[in-house]
């Protein structure tokens, strides 16, 4: 059997936990921060769990991570 390659992409976007979830950073904190609160941006610099419909297929591309 050959071996797998790990999606790049996915890998920087992406870390797995020790439990096996996977990590990620939260959207919408690059560009237009002067109309979204200080709350709001607070919060986006927190990591976050990807979606557990999305997990099967993401471990698909991250085979060795």
């Amino acid at each position: 059997m050959q071996k797998l390659k790990t999606k790049r992409a996915a890998a920087k976007r992406f870390h797995k936990t020790g439990t096996g979830k996977l990590k990620r950073m939260k959207a919408f904190k690059s560009h237009i921060l002067t109309k979204k609160s200080t709350k709001r941006k607070r919060n986006l610099r927190k990591a976050t769990m990807a979606d557990a419909t999305n997990a099967k297929v993401m471990k698909k591309i991250l085979p060795y991570k």
